[in-house]
């Protein structure tokens, strides 16, 4: 990707974003860990033997789980929320049923909690890896006095972060168990983004956050937040200025914060 797309892909919003930054609270999968894919290849499975194997009824489509179906229906959202919106595109709908259904049981619930334990193999099978330039960043503002969180709507994120070696990186985690704990909306709903900036102490207002899902960007541009700044691991980086995006880089070697919270984007030679 070249300089002007990655510098350039948004119109600012009026007054501009923010140009210094009180705390920066990142998101974790696609941006602090390699797990999207691992996420997206669970839900495939998951849902094409779910397709696979029921009888087709008047106004279902039981075509297979694409990439786009994946960005456009589960990427960044909560567990069930994600089921409820790829039937959706389906045309099947299911009970909702309860948190605690087995994987077995044809609910809303049942099918997430299918997805969590095929993921949850996975996990134990293949381990983690970090974005190493994510822990950099995050390892510097700590270093420089920038408090720092990482949300997820996954419940298993402090595994995935323990997994990875990210765990010293954050001053607080806000994940699906505290969402449900707390009955938090999912994104593209701003709450585990304001969760977070209540905990590190800081108005959104003076805050960032970093997302590579579309969802997740318009819920930092809905919570007020100072500064959203997308990674665009997947060739979406229109779609995500779109969505709320102030800035757009591949990779955080691109994005440097200095001790004084000053932000900027840096050009390839830089790095």
């Amino acid at each position: 990707m070249g300089q002007e797309q990655t510098t350039s892909a948004l119109e600012p919003r009026s007054g501009g974003p923010i140009d210094t930054v009180g705390a920066v609270i990142f998101d974790t999968d696609g941006v602090v860990t390699r797990t999207a894919s691992v996420h997206a290849a669970a839900w495939k499975e998951m849902f094409d033997a779910f397709l696979g194997a029921r009888a087709t009824a008047p106004g279902e489509l039981h075509a297979e789980m694409t990439d786009d179906d994946y960005l456009r229906y589960v990427d960044g959202r909560a567990r069930f929320d994600g089921v409820e919106a790829f039937l959706a595109s389906r045309g099947v709908t299911l009970p909702h049923g309860d948190p605690g259904d087995p994987p077995e049981r044809e609910t809303v619930c049942g099918l997430g909690n299918r997805k969590n334990e095929a993921f949850g193999a996975v996990l134990h099978d293949r381990g983690v890896a970090p974005f190493e330039s994510t822990l950099a960043l995050a390892r510097s503002l700590r270093d420089d006095g920038i408090r720092t969180g990482v949300v997820s709507a996954s419940e298993n994120c402090a595994a995935i972060l323990e997994a990875a070696g990210a765990t010293d990186c954050f001053d607080t985690r806000v994940d699906g168990l505290d969402a449900r704990a707390q009955h938090l909306a999912g994104k593209p709903d701003p709450a585990l983004f304001l969760e977070a900036a209540a905990r590190l102490g800081v108005r959104p207002e003076d805050a960032a956050i970093v997302e590579d899902a579309l969802v997740g960007v318009e819920a930092g541009r809905r919570g007020g937040f100072g500064l959203v700044v997308g990674v665009d691991r997947n060739g979406r980086a229109t779609a995500l200025a779109e969505h709320g995006a102030d800035v757009v880089v591949p990779d955080l070697a691109w994005l440097e914060i200095d001790a004084d919270g000053r932000w900027r984007t840096r050009a390839p030679h830089d790095h």
